[in-house]
């Protein structure tokens, strides 16, 4: 039986009473998922996962998703390793609040990330709950995004002249970062979705991936892309992560942003992270 202790904040929660190093009876997948979706984000401690094991409970929830833009650690393993060397002077990977690859046509529904190397001080993950910021978001705001469509593109970050592509601040950096033109690409997204699977209303995507608005004059849609990012990144809304050795955290791309915290200078940290592709 999963045990489930809301986090007290915005969303997040820590669930215990399962053992995800061997395979999972349906009914405790169907407790897992159902956990995840009520939460946002569920954080799994003492969970000691092989890169098989992670793929199996990425499969398990909707399959494994492809990361465009990093190398996975092998070409017959699909994990990305996010790894921090104690010495690196890169700047420090994903600090912005985003949406995992909601530059995609079908991003993923999900992000494992498993704490293998975990500083004493800092790297926590913050999250942001979407759907929370939208139900309390002022009828003005909402006027101005409802039934438009966002455009994103991940060239701020991926492209060759994005912040991942500078050779100069990148060449310090351990973690495995492919910059392409590809990132250039546009694709269009609701401001407002109803999520597939709980029904709920939420926001996806924030300023940084989202970089207009479809049909609209680029100095209005960025004034109202800036607006709402003010709102909906209000602390109110947020949940810090605390990570620790073995820990698995699952979170629902589709109803939070997230970003990485630092504070752990001269400290090593690594963490091994899958995407969860699906449909819905």
């Amino acid at each position: 039986m999963l045990d489930v202790q809301p986090s007290g904040e915005a969303c997040g929660a820590l669930a215990t009473g399962i053992d995800l190093s061997g395979p999972l009876a349906a009914d405790d997948v169907a407790e897992l998922r159902a956990a995840w979706l009520a939460n946002k984000v569920l954080a799994l401690p003492e969970q000691h996962l092989t890169d098989t094991d992670l793929v199996r409970v990425t499969q398990y929830l909707g399959g494994v998703g492809d990361d465009p833009f990093f190398e996975s650690i092998a070409p017959d393993n699909p994990v990305v390793a996010l790894t921090r060397r104690a010495d690196e002077k890169a700047p420090l990977f994903a600090e912005s609040w985003h949406s995992d690859w909601s530059f995609k046509a079908h991003p993923p529904i999900g992000t494992c990330l498993y704490g293998i190397t975990i500083p004493p001080v800092g790297g926590n993950t913050g999250f942001i709950n979407q759907a929370m910021a939208l139900a309390e978001m002022p009828d003005a705001l909402r006027r101005k995004i409802d039934g438009r469509q966002a455009m994103h593109s991940a060239a701020g970050a991926y492209a060759p002249d994005g912040m991942y592509g500078n050779r100069e601040t990148e060449a310090d950096r351990s973690m495995k970062i492919i910059y392409s033109e590809t990132a250039r690409e546009v694709q269009a997204h609701p401001f407002i979705i109803t999520h597939p699977e709980t029904g709920e209303e939420t926001l996806f995507g924030c300023a940084g991936y989202i970089i207009g608005i479809e049909e609209m004059a680029q100095d209005e849609a960025a004034a109202i892309i800036g607006e709402l990012y003010q709102w909906q990144t209000q602390a109110r809304f947020q949940y810090t992560h605390r990570w620790q050795k073995n820990m698995l955290a699952i979170w629902d791309n589709r109803s939070v942003l997230h970003r990485a915290y630092g504070g752990y200078d001269g400290y090593a940290r690594e963490l091994h992270r899958t995407t969860i592709a699906g449909a819905a």
